[in-house]
């Protein structure tokens, strides 16, 4: 039994009302394995039955949940088991019928987004990977709700670099089927290291194989929440004060996050999953990552001393989440989308962030380099090789990296997209232009490093 007390009940009020707590995101995993089928046609229209049957209720009931408990849900999603998996059953070398259906059973369900257009290439490209991956820009420039992912590297296995650079000619694809929205099909696409299997956050959700046929993964919020907590203490308040501040914080958030969890998954009648203890901004006004780096005390999000701020918060998130549940998952930590944050946006107009600084905050949090506008025309090879930068972060230090970059098309450096709601609005930012040909297009395999020989 949850006990909760009518002191923290207070306190989640006051979170909730001039703080901007929400809970991010209710996601129902579903496996859509028993859908597999040698015809496209007969396999779309069986995954579009099984998941509205199977989640016809999750919007009433997270709409139910939210009234009763005064906690806002903000998104209510669904995660498929990686189509890839599924393609191998039919020949087709199209599969944007398969994300049509998927598409078409979100909108009429009324969820907000789809994820599980996704392969995992890390140690090798079959078949039906190869051709999911080529059918990308065409589901996701005809969709609206359908997002995909493909994993290109795991500490186990190193980096598979034939498929990075594939992923890097996929989202400039993407950027060019979906130009007149300013490329934003590529806010749809992630490509990842070390991807996890109950990731409850678009673009990069799926069901993974190892997961129940259905399941409710819940992924938190409250950077407002922390960056309040963060700036109500003195200014000589040292860095474990500041730290037993985000801990307790992030506890009593997690707490909410428990709660909504375990009665989503009671009222639908499927099992309980994880609790993602990700710190999610949005362009709201205080709602930001940067700005709780800003209230530990970097001048600005960017600035020398970020990276140590960044770690400091994403270190005690995991500390004081760990104390609310037992069924921690997903990323867990920080998001740092710069479209998203109004503080980081902030600080790329001004000068103080660019796409190195944003590489070795990747070091320290839940991600990295995310939803990150560059210019229309930057070559294929340097978006690979920014790709593989994070690849290698996640790699040698044993953590989950991706990267979402939106090759703008049309537009140049220091110009503005607007992409509105959740993914707000973005300034296109310079890319380092000495990236090269040749080390990209060595391909092969970057191997595993010796710290993945843990058996």
């Amino acid at each position: 039994m949850l006990n909760i007390s009518p002191e923290e009940i207070v306190e989640t009020l006051l979170m909730i009302t001039q703080q901007n707590l929400d809970i991010r995101t209710v996601t129902l995993g579903l496996s859509l394995e028993e859908c597999a089928d040698e015809d496209i046609s007969r396999m779309s229209e069986k995954m579009v039955r099984t998941v509205v049957s199977r989640a016809e209720k999750l919007v009433p009931v997270c709409e139910a949940i939210g009234a009763e408990y005064g906690i806002p849900i903000v998104n209510r999603r669904i995660a498929v088991t990686p189509m890839a998996q599924l393609a191998a059953a039919c020949p087709d070398n199209d599969l944007t019928p398969l994300a049509t259906a998927l598409d078409r059973a979100a909108d009429e369900i009324g969820v907000d987004f789809v994820g599980g257009f996704s392969a995992l290439v890390h140690k090798g490209t079959g078949d039906a990977d190869a051709r999911l991956i080529g059918s990308i820009p065409s589901a996701l420039a005809s969709t609206e709700r359908v997002c995909a992912s493909v994993n290109v590297a795991s500490t186990r296995s190193g980096i598979n670099m034939d498929a990075v650079l594939r992923m890097a000619e996929v989202i400039s694809e993407t950027a060019e089927a979906t130009a007149e929205r300013d490329s934003f099909g590529c806010g749809k696409l992630v490509v990842f290291c070390n991807m996890v299997e109950d990731n409850p956050f678009m673009a990069g959700a799926m069901h993974g194989p190892g997961e129940p046929d259905a399941v409710v993964n819940v992924g938190i919020s409250g950077p407002g929440v922390v960056r309040a907590v963060v700036s109500a203490l003195p200014d000589d308040a040292d860095l474990t004060a500041v730290a037993e501040a985000i801990k307790a914080t992030a506890f009593k958030i997690t707490r909410a996050g428990e709660l909504i969890a375990r009665e989503a998954a009671r009222r639908l009648g499927v099992q309980m999953g994880i609790v993602d203890l990700s710190l999610a901004p949005t362009p709201a006004a205080g709602d930001s990552v940067a700005e709780i780096i800003e209230a530990i005390g970097v001048k600005r999000c960017g600035g020398p001393g970020t990276t140590t701020a960044l770690a400091l918060l994403n270190d005690a998130v995991k500390k004081g989440g760990a104390m609310g549940t037992s069924s921690i998952g997903g990323l867990s930590g920080a998001f740092i989308p710069v479209s998203e944050d109004a503080g980081m946006v902030r600080a790329v107009n001004e000068g103080a962030l660019t796409l190195e600084k944003l590489e070795a905050m990747t070091s320290v949090c839940s991600v990295g380099l995310d939803m990150i506008v560059i210019p229309g025309d930057t070559p294929v090879e340097t978006i690979g090789a920014v790709i593989s930068d994070a690849c290698a972060i996640g790699v040698v230090n044993n953590k989950t990296t991706a990267t979402r970059l939106i090759p703008a098309r049309g537009k140049s450096v220091g110009e503005i997209v607007e992409y509105g709601g959740l993914f707000g609005t973005a300034p296109v930012m310079s890319v380092n232009e000495w990236a090269g040909t040749r080390l990209m297009r060595r391909g092969g395999r970057f191997p595993a490093p010796l710290s993945s020989l843990r058996n």
